[in-house]
């Protein structure tokens, strides 16, 4: 097989999101070549073996385990490493630990890919403030450093919105942005439901006053991986599907809009914070970032976003060079 005929992915970090996402991937069709990275190389070996024994069932992928040279020329690197998020800490908690793992993960990608034809999708927690470092520690263009965002809160708000008011999920179309954690916020104001904007749509289902359901709908969608973390101890299934549809979205040239994370320039009037907001989504990553109309009181709480994001993220030691 020539070098421009593979479609190649690396996975660095094989917990239970790294291997979920590499299952996932392997049944997806879409890359042709998978390394698995991890600092436990007999983790990372079982995982490959266990994967690999399942190859009569799917479509060839050739899958390996490998060491971050192994990773060049990926057209995607995935990066799953990092602490996991435990009963009762936040995802933000998480941020000093895994930006010293991150310190030593991100210089050994940039060594061995060129941003001119690898993207890296972040998806360790806490996931904006990570993909500002390696943002920051790269040096890579905006566009091909993004974290998977709250492409998985939006799914869940969608999914707790159908179940609701009892219509497929997939016809639901609204968002929640900022940060992936306690500062996220629904977008009310242009949520549809087959068009009709929500609030005209509860007015004809009077199934609740007051927007009581409103307020129940969100915080389930914020509080949706404490209670996961806290029933089974870590999230993964939905995580490493919403890992795959972002992957779709960029092998497959979609122009989708997703709510990924990347570094916000102007937009929303917020200057070097990675936040989610829906994003077009393609071949080379981000293609451009959408402005949606906000209520006043949707931009004061994606302000607020940022603020707090950007508190923490000031305090971090990023002078670091990434050779």
């Amino acid at each position: 097989m020539s070098t421009k005929d593979v479609r190649k992915v690396t996975i660095v970090g094989t917990g239970f999101v790294g291997s979920t996402t590499a299952y996932t991937l392997m049944t997806s069709g879409l890359f042709s070549e998978m390394v698995l990275i991890d600092l436990n190389e007999k983790k990372a070996k079982g995982e490959v073996m266990d994967l690999n024994h399942g190859m009569p069932f799917a479509m060839p992928v050739k899958i390996y385990q490998g060491f971050y040279e192994d990773s060049r020329d990926s057209d995607i690197v995935i990066i799953s490493a990092g602490a996991n998020q435990k009963e009762g800490e936040t995802r933000l908690d998480l941020v000093y630990k895994n930006t010293e793992i991150f310190k030593r993960i991100v210089p050994e990608i940039v060594k061995y890919n060129s941003p001119d034809e690898t993207i890296i999708l972040v998806v360790t927690n806490p996931v904006d403030i990570l993909t500002y470092v390696v943002s920051k520690i790269s040096g890579w263009p905006v566009g091909k450093v993004i974290g998977s965002g709250t492409v998985l809160d939006t799914a869940r708000f969608r999914y707790l919105i159908g179940e609701h008011v009892g219509v497929d999920t997939r016809n639901i179309h609204g968002y929640i942005i900022g940060e992936h954690g306690d500062t996220e916020l629904p977008v009310w104001s242009t949520t549809t439901i087959a068009g009709i904007k929500m609030e005209k749509y509860c007015e004809m289902c009077q199934c609740c006053t007051g927007g009581q359901k409103r307020k129940e709908i969100f915080n389930d969608v914020k509080n949706a991986a404490y209670e996961i973390i806290n029933a089974k101890g870590a999230t993964y299934y939905a995580v490493a599907l919403a890992v795959k549809r972002i992957t779709e979205a960029i092998m497959r040239d979609e122009f989708s809009i997703l709510t990924v994370s990347s570094l916000l320039q102007g937009q929303y009037d917020i200057y070097d914070v990675c936040l989610s907001v829906p994003t077009v989504v393609d071949r080379n990553g981000v293609n451009r970032i959408l402005e949606i109309p906000l209520s006043s009181e949707e931009e004061a709480m994606l302000k607020k976003s940022a603020d707090t994001l950007k508190e923490i993220q000031d305090k971090l030691n990023l002078n670091i060079s990434p050779g």
